[in-house]
């Protein structure tokens, strides 16, 4: 009976897998140029699409979110009304104008009331920006360093130098890789200690030639493999949240996309700590802690709703700094938008930190980590 049980999952992960690789995200508006300019800036350094969204040129297929939908039933229409009108011949301008404002205004209701189980979600959408899309978006001349000197180059961790609005910078981030051969080859962005060893090595590396430090997190936590236990993945991350606590150069700290447990601590201690607007940050998975709680996860969304993992929740709580706003209906729809965003944050933030003195700057860190959890306690 276990043996066709556990048959089962696996099936049901390839099939997800398959569909989650199959996905195409609708392109970047390609209307005219007062409707590609449609932007509102929602916060410093954050903007937020306020276009009505163009149809795919292709038919919307593959994987949707369980909310998502009614929005990609509704973008199947307007699909099916251009293709309807370039056939007939036929002007459904009017109509095609009025269901992208429906579609606009769905987005925006279904996107303004996200459960945090729903955030989850859309913190692992298969077309969500990793830290490779980023790269390729808002670094320029990225010079990619490899290994930790010790025992391999973990590709779960990507880390290199480049330019970010101007700043020399080191930066390091979690891969979690896109089609199958390239997910297994991350370990879908858990980190082995080597990863972590090596993340710390470039750091230094940053700290001797002044260089600040620019993170990004996105992982569900450490690898946890017998091999990653083996060669000391606790220790690993121990002696990075050490030595990141005292690094001699401004560190700046970002969750793009999943935050999870000890594996996203190991890169995320710094001068300033940011979320995207739907990423999750936490000790534990939501299926980790319904695991623990209810012995099964068909209580994640209870779970998720328990632990204040949303960028929201944590901002209140003072665990971190500031909420980076995505595009309308999230980052998987407008990477670019999310891209701008980003750099525009990290420009920003890394022009205040140069501008304290690194002792001055070291002492607010480590103050900084010693205040975290006084707002909860006080909350509680």
């Amino acid at each position: 009976m276990a043996k066709k049980k556990s048959l089962k999952h696996q099936v049901k992960s390839v099939q997800e897998t398959q569909a989650a690789e199959s996905y195409q995200p609708p392109p970047p508006s390609s209307g005219s140029s007062a409707q590609s300019s449609a932007v509102t800036t929602a916060v410093p350094g954050a903007t937020t699409s306020t276009a009505a969204p163009e149809p795919p040129r292709n038919p919307p297929v593959g994987m949707a979110l369980e909310f998502e939908k009614p929005i990609l039933k509704l973008e199947r229409q307007i699909y099916d009304l251009v293709v309807m009108q370039e056939q007939r011949g036929v002007d459904y301008t009017p109509e095609i104008q009025q269901l992208r404002e429906n579609l606009t205004a769905l987005i925006r209701k279904t996107y303004q009331n996200l459960s945090p189980w729903e955030v989850v979600q859309v913190a692992r959408h298969p077309a969500r920006p990793q830290t490779r899309d980023y790269i390729d978006m808002i670094v320029k001349d990225f010079v990619e360093l490899h290994g930790d000197r010790r025992f391999g180059d973990d590709r779960a961790v990507v880390t290199g130098t480049g330019r970010i609005g101007g700043h020399k910078v080191m930066l390091i981030g979690h891969h979690k890789g896109r089609d199958t051969k390239e997910k297994i080859g991350c370990q879908f962005g858990c980190a082995n200690p080597e990863g972590y060893r090596k993340a710390l090595l470039k750091m230094q590396f940053a700290a001797k030639f002044g260089l600040p430090v620019v993170t990004l997190i996105d992982t569900a936590g450490a690898y946890p493999g017998i091999g990653s236990e083996e060669r000391g993945v606790a220790e690993a991350i121990a002696v990075n949240l050490r030595e990141m606590s005292s690094l001699p150069t401004p560190v700046v700290c970002i969750v793009i996309g999943e935050g999870g447990s000890g594996g996203a601590l190991g890169i995320g201690v710094g001068d300033r700590t940011a979320m995207l607007q739907f990423a999750w940050y936490s000790v534990i998975s939501p299926e980790g802690c319904s695991g623990i709680l209810w012995k099964d996860s068909q209580n994640a969304p209870d779970a998720a709703a328990a632990l204040k993992l949303t960028s929201e929740a944590l901002k209140k709580l003072g665990v971190i700094d500031e909420i980076i706003k995505e595009p309308l209906g999230g980052a998987h729809r407008n990477p670019r938008a999310a891209a701008d965003s980003l750099e525009r944050f990290i420009d920003r933030t890394l022009r205040e930190l140069r501008a304290i003195p690194l002792d001055t700057l070291l002492e607010q860190r480590y103050q900084r980590i010693r205040c975290l959890g006084t707002q909860t306690i006080a909350a509680g």
